[in-house]
């Protein structure tokens, strides 16, 4: 007999629960990550059940979460199922991805006021990165990441312990004075972003400063390219990590301590809507070396 009177009395506690009490306070509240979008709005908005709401008109995935009932975007990717009708579109510097939350009942008459909660999210696609390469006899790594946007926290500009780009190296390091000409090898990496994103390298150059247009530069690479044969760029616009080297150097009439820092302007590519690899005329890259040394 226990067991049939707990079975009655949870019946008896759902039937008096009811539907939801209508709320009709217009808000939403959005969360846009480097790859996950998250939504939330009030429960039961306008007497609509959880089940009754649709991201995107496709996608009842909608939960309870303390008071609101949220849907996810896990992946900004179109190609992913969950994306669940969600439109992008490009206006340069900035990507836009919307989306909204609307009812539907099926049954044959509504007694809900029908909602439409749209949502937008931004994110930039053109990021100023920079670290500390060398010093000068030397060679001390300090990390910097971004300049703004959402995208900021995932990008990063490393350096690497050969052409395999498949060990970080660890900073600081030290290039001596026997080590000027031999190879460094860098890159900007983003990580955590759809695979719909490519990092392409629009400029990167040198300075012995931190300051990012410190009078004293040295060109690395410019409008994607490398600047001279003594440049090599691995991959551009490919991947989620653009990859190059050079050869280690030194700045003249700077103290021999003084560091040389790296910056690199870099561009979030959409590959869903652009051509994202970077190709360079061979012909057009200049021979400028000056055996190590750099006015």
């Amino acid at each position: 007999m226990v067991p049939v009177t707990i079975y009655l009395l949870v019946i008896l506690a759902q039937a008096l629960a009811g539907p939801c009490t209508p709320n009709k306070a217009d808000v939403i509240l959005v969360y846009c990550y480097p790859r996950t979008i998250i939504t939330k709005i009030p429960e039961c908005p306008y007497g609509w059940e959880v089940n009754q709401l649709a991201l995107g008109g496709i996608c009842y995935n909608g939960i309870h979460d303390s008071g609101y009932y949220q849907f996810t975007i896990p992946d900004l990717s179109p190609k992913n199922k969950s994306y669940c009708g969600t439109q992008s579109e490009f206006k340069n510097p900035v990507y836009h991805f919307y989306n909204s939350i609307v009812s539907n009942d099926t049954s044959v008459i509504v007694k809900s006021q029908p909602v439409n909660y749209s949502f937008t999210c931004t994110y930039n696609a053109n990021y100023l990165v920079n670290q500390a390469a060398f010093d000068q006899r030397v060679a001390t790594v300090h990390v910097k990441n971004g300049s703004s946007g959402s995208f900021e926290s995932q990008l990063s500009l490393n350096f690497y312990s050969n052409a395999k780009f498949s060990s970080i190296k660890e900073a600081p390091f030290v290039v001596e004075t026997s080590e000027i000409g031999s190879d460094i090898f860098a890159g900007v990496e983003a990580k955590g972003l759809s695979d719909r994103f490519k990092v392409v390298l629009n400029n990167c150059w040198a300075t012995p400063s931190s300051e990012y247009f410190y009078q004293i530069h040295w060109p690395l690479i410019t409008k994607g390219c490398a600047t001279d044969n003594s440049i090599l760029v691995h991959e551009n616009g490919k991947t989620s990590r653009a990859t190059f080297q050079f050869n280690a150097f030194r700045f003249q009439n700077i103290p021999k301590l003084s560091k040389v820092w790296l910056h690199c302007e870099t561009h979030i590519c959409d590959s869903e809507k652009f051509s994202c690899p970077v190709t360079c005329d061979k012909r057009k890259q200049r021979m400028e070396q000056t055996g190590g040394v750099l006015v």
